[in-house]
């Protein structure tokens, strides 16, 4: 038996920490579901100095680094690939993808290294304030990588055009999704929300990209003919100040609730009208898969290709025409007058996020890169 365990190979996960958004569940769903029958699993958290006793079950090694930020962990992050000597390094968010390919020179040479590219590529460039020679970055570390994960096949084709990675080194993977458990809590949850409502669930980041802004002036001109409307907004962020800024401007401080970050947003699922995804740009969201398995109406901006096909035409789906307020305004009413109240949808395009058919979709390439390296 202990001959066989040492058999297997070594997978270590990469992310900055615990907690945080769809990257971070991400790669948690992996640690938690990923074959202890076939891999040795391992988590490095480059800026978490611990980590909870009750993080994880059995069967996931954690190495929290601890750095302060993600490029201070590159010294520690090189010493604890060289001491595992893993058979393959996978990292998620960008700027860790940037470290770990800037480092896989040092690495040893039958590691294999995979990247999860989290959000559109051109969108990142064009709307995120990212230094002008990011785009070279990606050019140059991006070929080092022995694949990249993208979550639409959108995202994979921008990332093509805009970087020249040939198309078969990219893997497009679904987001694993508990969706059994998310629509159990959903289910038998109490409801958060007060007031007649209707009620208006928002989750993530309090960021640019994120555009609540926007949604705090459609919020404004949706009570104009809905009075008793309200949102909840789930997230942390540098935006914080100036989002509650914007509220009292537009006298929202009433029919505005920040939260926070939550780590389960769908303990606001019960009594919620519907959810909101007001971002300007986007990968593939997790809050907005997690409200969809939990039967949320969804009204959206369409904030990537990914978003776009997977909730265009789909009953219980809004997706306003552009990017902008006064779009998903008419999104907004357009869904509120048509919904019954505490009305769901089935969205049956979340069964193939569902957790066990993800999971082996990501065993299957990890096979598929460890075996090519074999060669």
């Amino acid at each position: 038996m202990e001959k066989l365990i040492k058999q297997r190979p070594r997978v270590l996960l990469l992310i900055p920490h615990l907690g945080g958004g769809g990257a971070e569940k991400v790669f948690a769903q992996l640690a938690q579901g990923l074959s202890r029958d076939r891999y040795d699993v391992h988590l490095g958290l480059a800026t978490q100095p611990t980590v909870p006793a009750d993080a994880f079950s059995s069967g996931v090694t954690i190495h929290a680094l601890g750095a302060s930020r993600v490029r201070y962990a590159a010294l520690r992050l090189l010493k604890l690939v060289r001491r595992l000597q893993p058979n393959l390094v996978v990292s998620g968010m960008f700027h860790l993808n940037f470290l770990v390919l800037l480092l896989r020179p040092f690495f040893p040479a039958s590691t294999c290294v995979l990247v999860r590219q989290n959000g559109t590529v051109s969108a990142s460039l064009a709307f995120d304030g990212l230094p002008a020679y990011t785009r070279l970055l990606y050019r140059q570390l991006y070929r080092r990588a022995d694949g990249v994960i993208c979550q639409s096949a959108g995202m994979a084709a921008d990332l093509a055009r805009e970087l020249g990675i040939e198309e078969t080194r990219l893997a497009v993977l679904a987001n694993p999704l508990d969706v059994d458990a998310i629509r159990n809590a959903t289910r038998d949850g109490s409801s958060l929300w007060t007031g007649l409502g209707p009620h208006l669930l928002a989750v993530g980041r309090l960021s640019p990209e994120k555009g609540f802004d926007l949604l705090l002036h459609a919020l404004a001109v949706v009570r104009e003919q809905i009075p008793a409307a309200d949102l909840v907004i789930a997230g942390a962020g540098p935006e914080e100040a100036a989002l509650r800024l914007q509220c009292k401007r537009l006298g929202l401080e009433a029919a505005v609730r920040f939260v926070g970050h939550i780590d389960q947003p769908f303990a606001y699922f019960a009594g919620a009208t519907a959810f909101v995804l007001s971002s300007r740009h986007e990968g593939m969201p997790n809050a907005l898969l997690e409200a969809a398995a939990g039967g949320l109406p969804v009204v959206a901006l369409p904030a990537s290709h990914g978003v776009t096909d997977l909730l265009r035409g789909q009953p219980g789906a809004w997706l306003a025409t552009e990017a902008s307020s006064s779009a998903l305004t008419a999104a907004l009413l357009a869904a509120l007058l048509a919904l019954r109240p505490g009305e769901r949808f089935e969205h049956a395009f979340i069964e193939d996020f569902r957790v066990e058919y993800a999971l082996a979709a990501y065993e299957d390439l990890f096979d598929s890169v460890l075996k090519q390296r074999r060669r």
